[in-house]
């Protein structure tokens, strides 16, 4: 058992060994559970990686293909029409 403390700013300091037996390094994002008399702490994991096969498809699409020169028409407008947003 590790002993810590709070800060005036809210920050807990999670002792070395913890962090080390973990492999949590500086900017670990963390996901904070209220267990009733305390608080869990679990890393945040992203989402599982996953294949063009397992998600091919989910988004149906309606009409003719598009053709990559549309495609590419379709990224540059939608990046034009951001870049003019933040002026």
């Amino acid at each position: 058992m590790e002993l810590t403390r709070l800060s005036s700013k809210g920050q807990v300091i999670i002792p070395k060994a913890l962090r080390a037996a973990h492999h949590w390094e500086a900017g670990q994002e963390l996901i904070a559970i209220d267990v009733g008399d305390g608080i869990l702490l679990k890393p945040k994991k992203p989402f599982p990686e996953t294949t063009l096969a397992q998600v091919a498809g989910c988004l149906k699409y309606r009409g003719n293909p598009k053709s990559l020169d549309e495609l590419e028409d379709a990224i540059r407008l939608g990046v034009m029409e951001q870049w003019h947003d933040r002026s």
